[in-house]
């Protein structure tokens, strides 16, 4: 075993290597297509769902009922009935999307024949995928799957989707990374709050539309579409955080998280160093503000892939830049006060690498999004990463149900950090025995940082 101190260096050069290729990367929105057509590895019988693996008899209400629309959507089936007959007979294969260098928000399963986004991080080429937000609360990803759900779903695929294809390759693509960082000065914090992305998208692609060989009744569409729905950019955002991490992964001894993710049942990470293994605790309870009709009993636990926007350093670590976030009232309201939102930011400077350049909060002097999550930084300090999310329906084809706070579970890094232990053989044995909030009384951090450790 090489000794403590090569052993931190090795890591820290290796977690300045992984952010670095983050914030390097430059996503693109370049094309919209059918989700077979684009998706490595999708076959006709694949369903993409949010979070860490799972099986059809051990999914959430909501979950389940994504997978049902999906089934009719694709005219496997008549009816949820139907639907949940195929389902458990194994007629189709479940997978999560970040397998596939996809995300899927909330319940969302993604099928054969959706409209996917394209995102390309044009730094090295690569491209990743989401499907498109549907509508704000009666949706796919909070598992409707009735009439109104199926003909939106067939509205974006015919309608929507070719026309954007088209006007997106006309212009070029549309830089996200830049849109994203105008929304910083504006009051997005990019999860929760995509008002003015989704304006920024807006102001973009209109002239582009109007000098096109669009019809008027295209136009009209895509234009109805961006004023009903103030956050469609959101899975824009997310499709190039996913991008923006990914371009960080698979760094020799680096213990960066990649990747968190929720499917209703488990919450998972992943860490650079560690490849595309799975990490998992079961997933929380979100703390929250509900909508009329719901209440916390109604509650589905924490549920999506949207917190890989956390996990790029927006969301909930970048809440200083949308002091907004925290009325309730909308969709976008997760509760608590200004000076919480402010304070849940630079907490979140305890337990991240860096800081992004490109994403930078006025309120805070510009400083950079907290980003980079790190295991042993995590451990150290007892801080968990803080997301803000909305909180799904425990029954399939319900609305959604409020929005709230969640902590990414401890479990998730301590197992994490276990593996990382016995993958690089570091010599540190009480870390194995007591994976803690790491260490105990009397013993020095890893890190020696000495910094406060939640509850001291």
């Amino acid at each position: 075993m090489e000794k403590k101190d090569s052993i931190k260096e090795r890591i820290k050069e290796a977690n300045a290597k992984a952010v670095a290729a983050m914030f390097a990367a430059q996503p693109v929105w370049v094309d919209m297509a059918k989700a077979g057509d684009v998706i490595p590895g999708m076959k006709k019988n694949t369903l993409l769902h949010a979070g860490p693996p799972q099986e059809y008899k051990h999914m959430c209400g909501p979950q389940r009922g994504a997978a049902w629309g999906c089934l009719i959507f694709e005219g496997y089936a008549k009816d949820a009935e139907e639907a949940h007959r195929m389902l458990e007979a194994g007629e189709f294969e479940f997978a999560p999307a970040h397998d596939h260098d996809a995300v899927a928000g909330a319940a969302q399963v993604v099928s054969y024949s959706q409209p996917v986004i394209i995102v390309e991080n044009q730094t090295n080429q690569k491209r990743y995928y989401s499907h498109v937000k549907e509508d704000t609360f009666v949706a796919l990803r909070y598992g409707s799957h009735g009439e109104h759900t199926i003909k939106k779903l067939r509205w974006l695929a015919e309608v929507v989707s070719p026309a954007f294809s088209k006007l997106l390759r006309k212009m070029g693509g549309i830089n996200c990374k830049d849109i994203i960082a105008k929304s910083l000065f504006m009051g997005d914090e990019g999860h929760n709050r995509n008002q003015a992305e989704t304006c920024l998208f807006l102001q973009a692609i209109m002239p582009a539309a109007l000098e096109s060989d669009l019809s008027r009744e295209e136009i009209r569409e895509l234009a109805w579409l961006l004023q009903h729905d103030e956050n469609f950019f959101l899975y824009q955002v997310m499709t190039s955080c996913k991008a923006m991490l990914d371009a960080g992964k698979e760094v020799e001894y680096s213990s960066i998280v990649t990747t968190m993710a929720r499917n209703g049942t488990e919450f998972g990470i992943k860490v650079s160093g560690l490849g595309d293994r799975w990490f998992t605790a079961p997933a929380p309870k979100v703390k929250g503000l509900y909508f009329p009709g719901f209440t916390e009993e109604d509650a589905c636990p924490d549920l999506g892939d949207s917190c890989i926007t956390e996990t790029a350093g927006l969301g909930g670590f970048a809440m200083a830049a949308s002091p907004a976030i925290v009325h309730f009232g909308t969709a976008t309201g997760v509760g608590g006060s200004v000076s919480d939102a402010i304070n849940y930011t630079k907490e979140m400077y305890e337990i991240t690498e860096a800081e992004n350049p490109s994403y930078q909060i006025a309120y805070l002097d510009f400083r950079g999004c907290p980003t980079g999550i790190d295991i042993i930084k995590v451990l150290d300090t007892g801080i968990q990463p803080i997301i803000n999310t909305s909180i799904s329906p425990k029954k399939p084809g319900r609305s959604q149900a409020g929005a709230g706070l969640v902590r990414a579970p401890m479990e998730c890094f301590k197992k994490a950090f276990e593996a990382f232990v016995d993958r690089y053989q570091i010599a540190y044995p009480h870390l194995a025995s007591n994976p803690g909030p790491l260490p105990g009384a009397g013993r020095a951090s890893f890190w020696g940082s000495g910094k406060r450790r939640k509850g001291e």
